[in-house]
């Protein structure tokens, strides 16, 4: 999740479900907006980590969503981030973890007003530190509910400034793209202590198994 530095680990549907529950009960005496606690150093974490289908290069009002159907979306932007679409689309499926519903985010965010918007799950800190200079400076870390394509092309570039704050060389075995998801996930300056040799948190160490776990199945979906 990104602009978080970690989050939870990954609790299955059941808890979802009862939370527009809880966000509609509580939705009327909370409100404002916040920003995503940043890591512990450096850059603030991103996440906490086109038919029948919803069009991809925007609405998302119906809520349904398989990170495959962006493909498209995650090639190009990929390409204009130059990182690999491999990694961007396995990170899309590892915040897959929660319903991509408009109405259902802005509900929650209304109860808890750090959470992450969008498919990509990214805080306010990071979307609005990663924007900078990036053609899509001009817009808001509020529209990233409804506009999937603008989600993904925010995941993209945040990936290709963590992979800006990599060393050269790192320790622990991990390979590149493993380093840009957990900074994904936990922030540049968790990144850069992994690098080191740190030994990540459980919730970074599950972040990383369902990336591994999602790797052939990403690929397979940007092969095309």
């Amino acid at each position: 999740m990104a602009g978080q530095g970690g989050r939870g680990v990954r609790g299955g549907w059941g808890w979802w479900l009862v939370v527009p529950v809880a966000a509609v009960m509580v939705s009327g005496c909370t409100g404002g907006s916040g920003a995503g606690p940043g890591s512990a150093a450096g850059k603030p974490s991103a996440s906490a980590s086109a038919g029948g289908s919803p069009s991809p290069s925007a609405s998302a009002s119906s809520g349904a969503y398989d990170p495959a159907t962006y493909a498209p979306q995650v090639r190009t932007y990929a390409k204009k981030a130059g990182i690999s679409p491999q990694l961007l689309m396995a990170v899309l499926y590892n915040e897959d973890y929660k319903p991509h519903d408009p109405a259902f985010e802005r509900s929650w965010q209304k109860y808890k007003p750090d959470a992450a918007f969008g498919i990509a799950n990214m805080h306010r800190a990071a979307f609005d530190q990663t924007k900078r200079g990036r053609p899509f400076a001009s817009r808001k870390w509020e529209e990233l509910p409804d506009d999937r394509a603008l989600a993904v092309e925010a995941a993209a570039w945040y990936l290709h400034d963590m992979s800006a704050q990599l060393p050269a060389h790192w320790a622990g075995g991990y390979s590149r793209d493993e380093l840009m998801a957990l900074g994904y996930n936990a922030g540049g300056g968790n990144m850069a202590a992994f690098a080191r040799g740190a030994k990540p948190g459980s919730q970074a160490s599950d972040y990383l198994t369902r990336l591994r776990d999602n790797w052939k199945k990403a690929g397979a979906a940007v092969a095309g």
